[in-house]
């Protein structure tokens, strides 16, 4: 089953001369966070959003106080065990549906092999019927891997700062967009300075895409 979302089995799907677009999954293509707070608030918990992080945030809801990181780590277990009904960043449906007739996507997210299963019915159930990479660590050299693969045009869209320092590291010609799609969050974190966009929305990201496609002649 790993081989299925394995980084291997998207290069095989991926066509060579045809434009590429590379998304994360949690807060970008699914509302990751807002899951996870519902799932939290059943078992009298919730995520005290003040930072872009879940380890120290999730608290009690009787005296609010903060529980173990071990604790946390057990919970996105249980959580990412059977994630198959989160909510999809508004617009990002649209969009990709848009830009299929001119690119490839592929969804890039780091989960487990195991976990991916869940997360390949979410998607599908949503409308994002792409291959998808469970990747591990540094997004960058997958991200080279699938630009040099496709051998044109080649966007990556996440919400983590990192993974796009990592993209511009490994593969500086990507086009790197940073999208937050929980409201909430944005304030969190500030724009990623490697982006060439820091996208407000999917429709701003859309339309940068197609404007770049455009103006290489795809």
């Amino acid at each position: 089953m790993s081989e299925a979302f394995s980084l291997g089995a998207a290069l095989a799907l991926v066509w060579p001369g045809q434009p590429l677009v590379i998304v994360d999954a949690d807060e970008v293509l699914l509302r990751f966070v807002d899951g996870f707070d519902r799932f939290l608030r059943r078992r009298d918990l919730f995520l005290d959003l003040s930072s872009y992080r879940l380890h120290g945030n999730v608290r009690r809801q009787d005296d609010r106080t903060a529980i173990l990181d071990v604790e946390v780590t057990a919970l996105l277990d249980e959580f990412r065990a059977d994630l198959d009904w989160l909510e999809p960043v508004e617009a990002a449906q649209d969009v990709l549906d848009a830009l299929v007739a001119r690119a490839r996507i592929v969804v890039l997210t780091n989960i487990t092999p195991n976990q991916a299963v869940a997360r390949t019915r979410n998607l599908a159930a949503l409308g994002f019927d792409f291959p998808l990479v469970a990747n591990s660590g540094p997004k960058g050299p997958a991200v080279k891997a699938l630009a040099g693969r496709a051998s044109a045009p080649t966007f990556f869209i996440d919400d983590i700062p990192q993974h796009l320092v990592s993209s511009a590291e490994a593969a500086p010609d990507v086009i790197r967009i940073h999208l937050i799609g929980d409201e909430r969050l944005k304030p969190l974190l500030a724009p990623c300075a490697q982006a060439h966009l820091y996208a407000e929305d999917w429709r701003a990201a859309g339309a940068f895409i197609e404007e770049q496609l455009n103006r290489a002649g795809y």
